[in-house]
């Protein structure tokens, strides 16, 4: 009974509603972004996109302030988390388990060296489920997770009063 009574939750008020000028500055910030990297991917014939990228939008134009959404993190994050899929597929295999162990890895190695991305927690399961060559890791990864920081370092200041980013 006692594990049912803490789902109820603390039964906190929602969090404040977004401005429109922050809603709309969110959109552009994402269309720019996930429009640079498909447009140089396909003029360059390289792929510079992951599904995680979306993610990575949504709290580097959504939420710019907080730790998640800093620059190290968001590029940090997803080059670790996408060499650690590659490692544990290409020594361990395609299996469950191995799955599971490259997230879990990767989790943890985000934390440990203060990098933590939740969108690049995802790119273990893009490595396993596309079981790319090692230079993932390269392109889309790091090549697109530089691409949408440095959108990010041009288009925050040019968007809001805010210093962005808050730390290297």
């Amino acid at each position: 009974m006692h594990f049912l009574h803490k789902l109820r939750g603390d039964q906190a008020a929602l969090p404040p509603a977004h401005k429109a000028s922050n809603l709309a500055l969110a959109w552009l910030g994402a269309f720019v972004v996930i429009a640079t990297l498909a447009l140089l991917g396909q003029s360059l014939s390289v792929t510079l996109m992951l599904g995680s990228f979306g993610a990575s939008c949504v709290l580097v134009f959504g939420y710019p302030d907080v730790p998640f959404s800093q620059p190290r993190n968001v590029v940090a994050g997803h080059v670790m988390s996408s060499l650690v899929g590659l490692a544990c597929v290409h020594f361990f295999g395609n299996h469950w388990w191995s799955l599971a162990f490259a997230v879990a890895c990767a989790v943890v190695l985000m934390m440990w060296l203060r990098v933590v991305h939740p969108p690049a927690g995802s790119n273990p399961v893009i490595v396993f489920l596309t079981q790319p060559a090692w230079d993932f890791w390269l392109y889309p990864t790091l090549a697109g997770a530089s691409i949408l920081v440095l959108c990010a370092l041009v288009y925050h200041p040019l968007t809001r009063a805010a210093k962005y980013p808050k730390y290297w």
